[in-house]
């Protein structure tokens, strides 16, 4: 056993192991595993440390002590399983002849608080009272999420319940381990007490053309592009009610086209009737077409921003679009982004939603000369102002997840799959859920024994393997009816009648379910120390977990038939859950658990400042082994008179990776007219200049992972969004760029 560092400065120690290889431990879910001395070790050092707060060597050698003799005295007692309070009682026992009577209480404290813990987490009365009692890690859960407003208190109060009541129907095994900390069975407000799905691409393009039903109403498709931008939002904030997740309107410059030019063709006949000169007439329908464009795409950003769903939230909305050449095409883009840096209202804030998703491509746009390439300058110019639109590289995501498509909702893949005609199919595919493992605790676990870590890793990817299959398992068990906005009237493409399977809709690839990962810069800290970024056994490490994690999701994928994909998971308040508890069990340990957070994805550690491209080469390498779901972010100072240094990045990053955020500083103070960085506070941001902090005379705009946020307006007390949480600690979100850099990045060689 071992003991690694705890709050007192406990250095690692090294002891020979005393376990009996032929023992095998029954746990309280049911599951039965090798015996392994080194949990007695931890549980008694925490014991001992509770206790006496610093562990002197003499402690260590009581410890080393006490651990032979609760293995001997198993070993006497019994010849091949254990029950896990067995092993308590023996430990309490050898505890108390050893005269640590204060020992054995805080060994007994410290399993009794768990066990109640574990209570608690499904006991109703105790779910609501934390509700009512207004803890922030409750109501604080959501950066999009407003706890002051009715209808998400009313959200809240069932999420609490579905909570609980769903770590009781998870099989008992999964839900130990999602309690421990081992995995997080995500969106347990949701699922599984309803059969609900994740994030999807909404087939707009059959809702539109074919028509639908939302409620009381048979809605025809439309005959302008005004109407067309309506019925959008309708379907989104119906869609966003059936579901958890996200979702997003894919290609939207295409799909909208065709109702535009309906448009022109009455502007057309209409100068037909009332303009003589032929030349005026084309110019009249053309400037009234565009007119309608830039109010249709205004009003779906208006629409979009104002709408709340049944839980409380506006929708989590993304929109793809750059790939269409023709003029209607281009003019819809074009809008798009006119209106997303003019602003909203009068004082022109910063649009949270739709999440913007511009495309790259080259011989489109890429370079000057490209047909595309003045689009490209403008999303370029939104992005330093507005740090939407994130760049999606076509070239690379065909590549990564064989064929382009925007991501679902902030940053999920749907892999390439074609219909049974052998067409390559997009809109009308979803996600049914993520499970998020624990890497770091493995690391600590493994106390620098590699051969160790890659044991422990299979031993829980088995039990991330059974949540992913119940998530299946329970998202088959829903019926047309439960969502007939998804499954009946199109917004999952094919159109189930009543008594139809929705499993039709999910299995053979055509959905994903998604195993995510945390905290792969942790791993390598643990075996290598905090600065192995330029460490080639570090970062092989690093590449052979997510291979690891790759090959047991395509061995699922064969056994179920289902396609389980390996994702990056956007860890919002998790990075603080995760390390929370890991601090509490293994104590703070340097550059893993002292930070307070887990390092987000496949991020390159946020305390450091690599410059843009080195950190792009550094990650280039992981977005192959995590196709189901991922972004790379870099950060720089206020770039807004200096769009080109932006655009070098995007360029450089084309062939690299395939999905690309921006991290600017696009605060405003409408008090004293202050634009860049708010400085972070206690109680949110206030302006550097005039120290305003008052929501309703400033624009404070974040990231929030993959999408943005307002923390201002509804601060984030509790989630350690990792973009956030390193501006409140004074730690890069992910890169800083020195100004001076900037200036560099504009000259001609780059």
């Amino acid at each position: 056993m071992s003991i690694i560092e705890n709050d007192h400065g406990t250095t690692a120690r090294e002891t020979a192991g005393t376990a009996t290889p032929t023992l095998e431990v029954v746990k309280r879910d049911g599951r039965t595993l090798a015996f392994d001395d080194s949990r007695i070790g931890i549980a008694l050092t925490k014991a001992f440390a509770a206790v006496h707060g610093v562990i002197t060597p003499g402690h260590e050698r009581t410890i080393d002590v006490l651990v032979t003799r609760i293995v001997e005295e198993l070993a006497r007692r019994h010849e091949s399983t254990v029950m896990i309070y067995e092993i308590q009682a023996v430990v309490e026992h050898e505890l108390l002849d050893a005269g640590e009577r204060a020992v054995a209480r805080a060994y007994i404290d410290y399993r009794v608080d768990r066990d109640l813990a574990r209570s608690e987490s499904t006991d109703l009365n105790h779910s609501i009272h934390r509700l009512l009692g207004k803890e922030s890690s409750v109501v604080h859960e959501n950066a999009n999420k407003d706890a002051d407003v009715y209808n998400t208190q009313r959200d809240l109060t069932a999420g609490m319940v579905g909570k609980a009541v769903g770590l009781r129907m998870l099989p008992p095994h999964v839900a130990n381990a999602h309690q421990k900390g081992d995995l997080h069975y995500h969106d347990l407000d949701y699922h599984p007490y309803s059969p609900m799905t994740n994030c999807c691409l909404i087939d707009f393009t059959t809702m539109l053309s074919a028509g639908f039903r939302i409620g009381n109403a048979q809605v025809d498709p439309p005959r302008s592009i005004q109407t067309a931008t309506a019925q959008i939002s309708q379907i989104i904030a119906n869609v966003s009610s059936s579901q958890y997740g996200g979702c997003t309107v894919n290609r939207i410059d295409e799909l909208l086209a065709p109702y535009a030019a309906l448009n022109r063709a009455k502007h057309e006949a209409d100068a037909e009737r009332w303009i003589v000169d032929p030349e005026a007439r084309a110019e009249y329908a053309q400037e009234k077409t565009r007119k309608d464009i830039y109010d249709a795409m205004q009003s779906l950003e208006y629409e979009i921003n104002t709408l709340f769903t049944s839980n409380g939230q506006t929708p989590f909305t993304s929109v793809g679009f750059g790939l269409g050449t023709n003029w209607y095409e281009r003019e819809i883009q074009r809008a798009i982004l006119q209106i997303r840096i003019r602003g909203l209202g009068r004082e022109q804030r910063t649009a949270i939603f739709p999440k913007l998703l511009f495309t790259v491509k080259r011989g489109l746009n890429l370079v000057e000369g490209d047909r595309n390439y003045d689009i490209k300058q403008l999303a370029v110019e939104c992005a330093t102002k507005r740090m939407y639109p994130d760049m999606l590289s076509y070239d690379k995501i065909v590549e990564l997840t064989g064929s382009f498509k925007a991501p679902m909702g902030c940053r999920s893949f749907l892999q390439g799959w074609t219909d049974e005609d052998g067409n390559d199919s997009v809109d009308g595919r979803m996600n049914l859920g993520v499970v998020t493992l624990n890497l770091p605790r493995i690391a600590l676990e493994a106390d620098r024994d590699q051969d160790k870590f890659w044991r422990l890793l299979d031993e829980r990817l088995e039990t991330v393997g059974d949540a992913l299959m119940y998530r299946i398992a329970r998202c088959k068990e829903a019926v047309p009816g439960n969502a007939p906005i998804l499954y009946v009237h199109g917004a999952f493409g094919t159109r189930l009648g009543p008594d139809d399977e929705v499993d039709s809709l999910f299995r053979d690839g055509r959905a994903t379910v998604s195993l995510g990962y945390i905290g792969l810069y942790e791993v390598a800290t643990a075996f290598y120390g905090g600065q192995w970024e330029s460490n080639p056994r570090a970062k092989a490490l690093t590449l052979a977990v997510l291979r690891r994690l790759g090959e047991r999701a395509a061995a699922w994928k064969a056994e179920s038939g289902y396609h389980v994909s390996v994702y990056s998971t956007p860890s919002e308040s998790l990075t603080d859950r995760f390390c929370r508890l890991d601090k509490e069990r293994f104590g703070s340990v340097r550059d893993i658990t002292d930070k307070d957070y887990y390092t987000n994805s496949f991020h390159y550690d946020v305390r450091k400042n690599p410059t843009p491209f080195q950190k792009l080469d550094f990650e280039a390498e992981y977005a192959p082994l995590t196709a189901g779901g991922f972004i790379h972010y870099c950060e720089y100072p206020v770039l807004q008179q200096n769009p080109r240094a932006l655009e070098a990045v995007w360029d450089y990053a084309y062939d690299r990776i395939g999905y690309l955020g921006t991290n600017t500083p696009i605060d405003r103070c409408y008090e004293c007219g202050y634009a860049g960085d708010f400085e972070p506070t206690a109680t949110g941001f206030e302006c550097p200049a005039c120290g305003n902090d008052d929501p309703r005379s400033c624009d404070v705009v974040k990231r929030t992972c993959g999408y943005l946020g307002n923390p201002q307006q509804r601060p984030m007390v509790h989630g350690r969004h990792e973009e956030i949480a390193a501006r409140v600690k004074h730690l890069p979100g992910d890169t800083r760029v020195a100004p001076a850099l900037v200036d560099r990045m504009t000259e001609p060689e780059r």
